[in-house]
């Protein structure tokens, strides 16, 4: 399967081929009955099945043993451990809409879960996030993002909220270098900056478009488009931009350098850990690794291995493909 943006998938987790969902669902029951819990076997189970195979094995547990598995699993486990299990357990997009929503509810706004997810995902997933967000919170997406934020970052949040942008792959050379000289009118040729005309190219022109756009801007200005953002924004506005320059440009580059940032320095930000090991053990995690190592010389295996522990951590290292 490919999708808008990188053209070619390297999972680390792939289908279990043969898949016996009944099967799979008396070895949770048995792992989680009785006295004390095999957290070997759930891993064994759970960190070997995709998303779509871990569904159909909580609708087998539950008709099997008129139980729910999600809340068995999280009564057996804790910590980090449960909430990634509990993850794990979680359609994608409504993984994705309990993260935004956490994110804008509550004191403050966690921008940075809003720029990796908004600025990162395709109509179809913005659309099912959507969807997922107004079922769970009673809420349109769009809405309780445009009353958090403001400015320039409010616009880019709706324009992405909108899942409009062209998806057709078509290129136009020549169109690419009528979008680089606006692109330069609107920032470094002007006092002051066009946030609208940034705003239009980099969310509504497909991804390989973009990528022409970015290397015409580069040609006519001598300037990377990434440099110029940061030279005409800041804040949040400016880490949305970049994120969707950075992601476009470099999906598997992108993702190596999340987690990274989830793992480096003091603490682990686990919650982003989590989120993205979940959501690319199925797509390009092997690209990720090899990206990872390279760019910080060590692998990211060794580097969770580093940083987390227990079942928690072998888990991780189970759906990355290093155990």
């Amino acid at each position: 399967m490919s999708y808008p943006g990188y053209p070619y998938t390297s999972p680390s987790l792939l289908p279990a081929d043969p898949f016996d969902p009944s099967a799979d669902a008396e070895v949770l029951r048995g792992a989680m009955k009785g006295f004390g819990t095999d957290e070997s076997a759930i891993i064994n189970v759970l960190a070997k099945r995709t998303n779509a195979q871990r569904l159909e094995i909580a609708v087998q547990f539950k008709t099997m043993y008129g139980k729910d598995l999600t809340h068995d699993i999280r009564s057996e486990t804790s910590g980090n451990f449960k909430h990634l299990l509990t993850s794990m357990l979680t359609p994608l997009s409504v993984l994705y809409a309990q993260h935004l929503h956490e994110a804008i509810s509550g004191i403050g706004t966690d921008e940075d879960v809003l720029v990796e997810v908004m600025c990162t995902k395709t109509n179809e997933e913005i659309r099912c996030i959507r969807e997922a967000y107004d079922a769970e919170y009673g809420s349109s997406l769009e809405d309780d993002l445009s009353s958090d934020t403001s400015g320039t970052f409010r616009r880019i949040m709706v324009s992405l909220s909108a899942a409009g942008r062209d998806e057709s792959m078509h290129i136009d050379t020549e169109a690419a270098v009528e979008d680089a000289n606006r692109l330069l009118e609107a920032g470094e040729n002007q006092w002051g900056t066009d946030e609208s005309t940034f705003n239009m190219i980099l969310c509504q022109r497909n991804y390989a478009q973009l990528r022409v756009i970015f290397g015409q801007y580069e040609k006519i200005s001598g300037n990377d488009i990434e440099d110029t953002i940061k030279s005409e924004f800041s804040g949040d506005a400016e880490n949305a931009f970049l994120t969707i320059v950075r992601s476009i440009k470099n999906t598997p580059h992108f993702y190596a350098k999340t987690l990274h940032d989830a793992i480096s320095g003091i603490g682990t930000k686990d919650n982003k850990l989590m989120r993205v090991v979940v959501t690319r053990c199925e797509i390009d995690m092997e690209d990720i690794k090899s990206v990872y190592e390279d760019k910080y010389g060590e692998s990211l295996a060794a580097a969770i291995e580093g940083d987390t522990s227990g079942d928690y951590k072998k888990c991780l290292l189970t759906l990355i493909g290093a155990e």
